[in-house]
């Protein structure tokens, strides 16, 4: 039998070949770190995000039990979940809203920064601020599933960026898993339910509660533009990374924005 032929293949292969490494997600690469109890966000971010933006999500350990304190306690594992998630990535994100705001805007940027340090990172709450004032909205009505220690430091946020709150209310759910089972028709009756004639639009605040789905249906019924957490999140960190694709079906943040 003949020897076999020995070959040996060098990777990259030479310049002078003109021979392009393939890239599967050539637009750029997102990363995410969710609460461990988070249900939602991950099909959220994968349905509307385009195939060719990388989406990478790790967790952050947490007990199923949404308070401020549980929420303040994840600041200091932000910066080793963000590290465990592939390097130099375009941009991450913190994907809690109540977290962003009990950990801070800036503390969560810096922390998410030690994990990866060429990234842009921001918080979902940042997102939040940045959907709002892209849709024009200034005295929104907010609907939440959380406890009211937390709603009213919601509220004390938003109005310290400027807005003029025209109303928040609480579904009293402690457990993150819990809100994540609130059904999508439960949560266009909270919408119409909340809602006053004098907000010019609603946020729907929280990752783990399904707004997404039904965000075109609660715009449609009031007439008003609305916000979710989920679409907040992929709509500004696509812009964060450059892509302004305009995408159906997930409201007018992402079709007209």
């Amino acid at each position: 039998m003949a020897a076999l032929e020995k070959q040996t293949r060098i990777w990259p292969p030479s310049p002078a070949r003109d021979t392009r490494m393939s890239h599967r997600h050539p637009r750029g690469r997102l990363g995410f770190v969710l609460l461990q109890s988070e249900e939602t966000a991950d099909d959220d971010i994968r349905m509307v995000v385009p195939d060719d933006v990388g989406v990478f999500i790790t967790r952050s350990p947490m007990p199923d039990s949404t308070t401020v304190a549980t929420l303040a306690a994840m600041a200091d594992d932000l910066g080793r979940a963000a590290a465990i998630l592939p390097p130099a990535l375009d941009a991450a994100a913190y994907v809690c809203t109540s977290g962003s705001i009990v950990i801070g805007e800036e503390r969560v940027a810096a922390e998410l920064a030690k994990g990866q340090p060429e990234a842009k990172t921001t918080s979902l709450v940042t997102c939040v601020v940045a959907a709002l004032r892209a849709l024009g909205i200034r005295r929104p009505v907010v609907g939440t599933p959380y406890l009211d220690e937390i709603n009213v430091m919601e509220a004390d946020f938003l109005t310290e960026r400027g807005f003029d709150l025209v109303g928040i209310s609480g579904m009293q759910i402690e457990s993150g898993q819990d809100m994540c089972r609130v059904d999508p028709d439960d949560i266009v009756a909270y919408a119409l339910e909340i809602d006053r004639p004098e907000a010019d639009g609603i946020f729907m605040s929280c990752t783990g509660l399904r707004t997404l789905e039904v965000v075109d249906e609660i715009e449609r019924r009031t007439g008003k533009p609305v916000v979710g957490s989920n679409q907040a999140l992929v709509w500004h960190m696509l812009r964060l990374i450059g892509v302004d694709d305009r995408i159906e079906g997930y409201g007018s943040l992402l079709r007209d924005h």
